[in-house]
C-alpha cells in the first residue's frame, strides 16, 4: 500500500491556463489523463472505480480518509480491464453503496515540477482545479510525510498557487455531498410514482 500525500486547489480558467503554460515551459509533461471515475464516498474512505480514457485503463482504489481531513491517504489500487469497470460498479451498488455514490468526468493533464506531481484538472464539481502529491511507500515515517507536505507547498507557493485549508476543503466537500444527497432525493421523487 503507497501513502499519498496530496494537496488541493482552486482557481480560476486564467490561472488554469497560466498555470498549464508555465508546467509545459518549466515542467515535465506527463500529458493528458481524462478520467471518468465513480466515487463511493463513505464515512473514512474513498471508494472509486476509475475509467482511465486516456491511458486505455481502469482501476480500484481505496483511499483511507476523507479529502478535509489531512494531507495524508493511505490507498490500494487494484488494476481492472476498462471492460469491467460496469460490472465494478453494479458489484459496489449492489453491496449497498449506490447512495454515496457519485460520477464525474475530470479533464486533467499530469506534470511533474520539482519532485510534486501535479494534475491539472477540471470537472463539474470542482471547476478549475489542481491536486498537487507526493507518493511516499508504506513504511514512510511521519518525518518523510511532513517533508513530502513542506515540498508540495513549496512548489505551490513557487507557482503562485493557493492551496486549501484543510476546513475550506471540509467546508467544500460537505456543500457538494449535500447538494448531491438533494438532487438524488429529488431525481428519485421525480421518477416515484404517484400514490
Amino acid at each position: 500500500m503507497a501513502v499519498e500525500i496530496e494537496m488541493r486547489a482552486r482557481f480560476t480558467e486564467e490561472v488554469h491556463k497560466q498555470l498549464v503554460t508555465r508546467l509545459k515551459a518549466e515542467g515535465e509533461d506527463l500529458g493528458p489523463d481524462d478520467k471518468n471515475i465513480y466515487f463511493y464516498v463513505l464515512p473514512d474512505q474513498l471508494l472509486k472505480v476509475t475509467d482511465n480514457m486516456a491511458a486505455g485503463s481502469a482501476k480500484i482504489t481505496l483511499k483511507t480518509g476523507r479529502i478535509g481531513q489531512g494531507a495524508v491517504f493511505p490507498e490500494t489500487e487494484i488494476e481492472i480491464a476498462r471492460n469491467d469497470v460496469p460490472a465494478a460498479v453494479r458489484i459496489f451498488n449492489a453491496l449497498g453503496f449506490e447512495h454515496a455514490m457519485h460520477q464525474a468526468f475530470n479533464q486533467r493533464h499530469n506534470f511533474r515540477f520539482r519532485g510534486v506531481e501535479i494534475a491539472v484538472k477540471w470537472s463539474d464539481a470542482w471547476g478549475h482545479h489542481a491536486e498537487f502529491e507526493v507518493l511516499l511507500d508504506e513504511t514512510a515515517d511521519a518525518a518523510a510525510q511532513e517533508n513530502a507536505a513542506t515540498r508540495i507547498r513549496d512548489v505551490a507557493d513557487e507557482l503562485g498557487v493557493r492551496l486549501m485549508t484543510e476546513q475550506e476543503l471540509a467546508d467544500f466537500t460537505a456543500a457538494f455531498e449535500a447538494a448531491e444527497q438533494a438532487r438524488k432525493k429529488k431525481q428519485a421523487a421525480s421518477v416515484a410514482p404517484a400514490g
